[in-house]
Order: structure tokens, then sequence, then C-alpha cells
């Protein structure tokens, strides 16, 4: 599923960067690009970082 429609940004990416050590949205913007142009997929970035930091069932 895309995340950020501005750069073509995927959920399976934000999510490989949050698994390599980003932990904010900042940092993933940084890292990949999501959330750096328009901020509209911010919230979707901080829930992929939410759902990483939930410990698995």
């Amino acid at each position: 599923m895309y995340v950020c429609l501005c750069l073509g940004i995927t959920s399976s990416t934000v999510a490989e960067v949050v698994a390599a050590g980003a932990r904010t949205a900042n940092a993933v913007a940084e890292a990949c690009g999501a959330g750096s142009e328009c901020a509209r997929c911010r919230r979707s970035v901080r829930a992929v970082i939410d759902a990483a930091a939930e410990p698995a069932e």
C-alpha cells in the first residue's frame, strides 16, 4: 500500500526504514522521503512506527 503519494513510497519501504532504526516521522522522512513533501502521510508513517514498537503476540 502506498503511504506517501507524493514520492510513491510504500508501507513496506517505511517498515524497512523503521526496522533499520528510524523511530520518528522526521527520521523516516530523512531516510526514505516519506512525509518530506506535503506531510499528509505523516499519520500513516507514525502508524507504521507504532506498529513496529508493539510487542508481537
